[in-house]
């Protein structure tokens, strides 16, 4: 707070004395109290300064009120833009996915992710984007591979606890673990493989009907059961072995997620190594074609069906 100092000296010129020097604090500003007059200058001047004082403390209640709606909303605008701004990014995200560009798409879902951070829906797609990269690393480039995966399912894992009654997400994690698998050695392959199964199994108690779950489960199925007697021995002694699959197990999964989804080429594909692993060739040959024939609506079908035409010029 700032005080006004009056000094009135007076000096006796004939004596040179100081005959009076006088100090008064006046007010300047909101909250001081004012100094009543002193001697006979009356009332007015005092009681003027009280008027100013609820003047002027009148007009900052009012601006003050002002700049709270102000502020209120500036704020509100600002989470109303940063929200369209999210929903801009995953429209355009969602549209490179469509086109198969994994990599505007993931960079698109970063963004997104910082505009409206803990979104379980977004955390799944940045996973789902970090996984559809692996199909464009090189085939030898398996520690690029296994670096996008391992990315993916930190994220997946993120989408799973903020959201873990989606069936998508708890998927994904079967697929990541899937994909690591791939690249790990057998100890963390057995495990992995386990992770698949449970996770599978839980993304389908909580959509019976999620045809994809259906199909990694059938899938998992297939491959558990088509290794060979000596390597289930070892895993067993070794690793403790594996859940128990077959490849019946694999068959009912697998048609169910046709009959769920039946314009997925994968499904039919996955479905023909199921037939083919159970002896049924002229089957296999059936859903390896109906499969061929069906359009790529997602990124990962063109390798699906180059697997197709292997399993097709395999049969006899």
């Amino acid at each position: 707070m700032r005080l006004h100092l009056g000094c009135v000296c007076q000096i006796n010129r004939t004596s040179g004395r100081e005959k009076g020097c006088s100090a008064k604090a006046t007010e300047a500003e909101a909250g001081q109290r004012p100094v009543p007059p002193e001697g006979n200058a009356g009332p007015a001047p005092f009681l003027a300064s009280l008027v100013e004082r609820q003047r002027w403390t009148g007009l900052f209640g009012k601006h003050a009120l002002g700049l709270a709606v102000f502020l209120a909303c500036a704020l509100a605008c600002t989470a109303s833009t940063e929200a369209v701004s999210a929903e801009v990014l995953i429209q355009e995200a969602s549209t490179a996915e469509r086109n198969f560009d994994s990599q505007k798409a993931l960079t698109l879902f970063l963004q997104a992710d910082k505009a409206r951070p803990g979104d379980a829906f977004i955390l799944q797609k940045i996973a789902r984007q970090y996984y559809d990269l692996i199909i464009d690393v090189p085939r030898d480039n398996y520690a690029e591979k296994k670096r996008l995966a391992t990315l993916a399912l930190g994220y997946a894992q993120r989408a799973v606890a903020l959201n873990p009654k989606s069936a998508e997400n708890v998927l994904s994690l079967a697929v990541c673990h899937g994909t690591l698998a791939i690249h790990s050695d057998t100890r963390v392959k057995i495990r992995y493989s386990r992770l698949v199964k449970e996770e599978a199994e839980r993304a389908l108690s909580l959509d019976p009907d999620y045809d994809w779950a259906h199909h990694v489960l059938g899938r998992w199925h297939h491959e558990v059961a088509s290794l060979g007697v000596a390597t289930r021995f070892f895993v067993r002694i070794i690793y403790g072995g594996l859940p128990k699959a077959s490849v019946a197990s694999a068959i009912a999964h697998l048609e169910r997620a046709v009959a769920l989804a039946p314009k997925t080429s994968p499904h039919h594909i996955e479905l023909g190594f199921a037939y083919a692993a159970a002896g049924r060739t002229a089957d296999a040959r059936a859903a390896f074609n109906h499969g061929l024939a069906l359009p790529s609506i997602e990124k990962h079908d063109e390798a699906a069906k180059v697997r197709a035409r292997e399993g097709l010029s395999a049969l006899h």
